[in-house]
Formats: C-alpha cells, sequence, structure tokens
C-alpha cells in the first residue's frame, strides 16, 4: 500500500492520485492544494500547470517547476489554516508549510496560496511566501581566524575554501 504524500492516511491511490489522473476533480481548495503537493511528489508537472489559472502563455516556468520537483525530495506536507474553499464556494486560501529536500539541504516552503474556482473548477490563483530569517546557532568564524576544524590553519586557507 502506497500512502499518499499529502500526508493523509489514505492510499495515493483513493486519495490525490484521482484527482492528478484527471479521474476527479478536487472539491475543495484545501484537496486542491493536498493534489498539488502530491503532484511535486510524484513529479506530476503538467497536473501542478494545468491547476493554475492562466493569465498568458508566459505565466509558469514548465523547466524550473519541473527541477524543483524532481531535483528534490518531497518530507511532507502540513496544513496551518484553510479558509473558506468549501464546496460551495468561490474562493479560499490555504496556508501551508511544505519540507523537502535540495542538494543535502533541508528546507521548509511556507506559502499562503490563494485559490480561485472557475467552471466549477478549483485553480491555484497566487501564493504569497513567508520569508524565514535564518538564525546562525554559533558564532561567525572570521576569514583570518583560526579554522574550527582545529587543522591550525586560518580559516581562509582550510574549510572556508
Amino acid at each position: 500500500m502506497k500512502h499518499c504524500p499529502c500526508g493523509s492516511s489514505r492510499e495515493y491511490s483513493a486519495c490525490c492520485e484521482q484527482y492528478i489522473s484527471g479521474k476527479a476533480k478536487a472539491p475543495t481548495a484545501q484537496e486542491l492544494m493536498r493534489s498539488r503537493y502530491s503532484a511535486y511528489a510524484e513529479h506530476e508537472i503538467d497536473y501542478i500547470i494545468n491547476t493554475c489559472v492562466r493569465r498568458g502563455d508566459k505565466d509558469i516556468d514548465y523547466k524550473s517547476t519541473r527541477d524543483w520537483s524532481e531535483k528534490s525530495k518531497w518530507l511532507g506536507l502540513k496544513i496551518i489554516s484553510v479558509e473558506k474553499g468549501a464546496v460551495t464556494d468561490t474562493e479560499g486560501t490555504v496556508e501551508f508549510e511544505a519540507t523537502y529536500e535540495r542538494d543535502g539541504l533541508r528546507d521548509v516552503h511556507h506559502e499562503t496560496a490563494v485559490f480561485k474556482k472557475e467552471n466549477d473548477e478549483w485553480l491555484y490563483l497566487e501564493g504569497n511566501i513567508s520569508v524565514r530569517t535564518i538564525v546562525r546557532s554559533s558564532p561567525k568564524t572570521g576569514r583570518n581566524e583560526p579554522c574550527p576544524c582545529g587543522s591550525g590553519k586560518k580559516f581562509k586557507h582550510c574549510c572556508a575554501r
């Protein structure tokens, strides 16, 4: 049994796959958000592109979307809050955190996504990304200070390279 990447307890085939495959339409903004996360995890780029509100031909960069999807290891989705976006609504917002790893670095994509229902179908309209300030856990090593690895060399001639 393959659990759905969106974090639900259901199997992928009974959860987001039905939306990604086109067998069904996501009934709520939150279900569309979950299925879009699963599409990133499953590298289903066409679904990501096709579930966006279209404003012009150059709206979405297919290559960078594919690269982010394929070069990342998707670790989990956390829904923080949902406003509107129910079956009977025409708009809604979903605040979420998507945790992923890329090039050996773990990161959290924190976004408040806005969704709009057009022709009885939920679509991603826009997102407001929350920028996090990274706080250094230890003091910064100066270039001319001894290297913290213990080699006895200056930092600039050792690990800073």
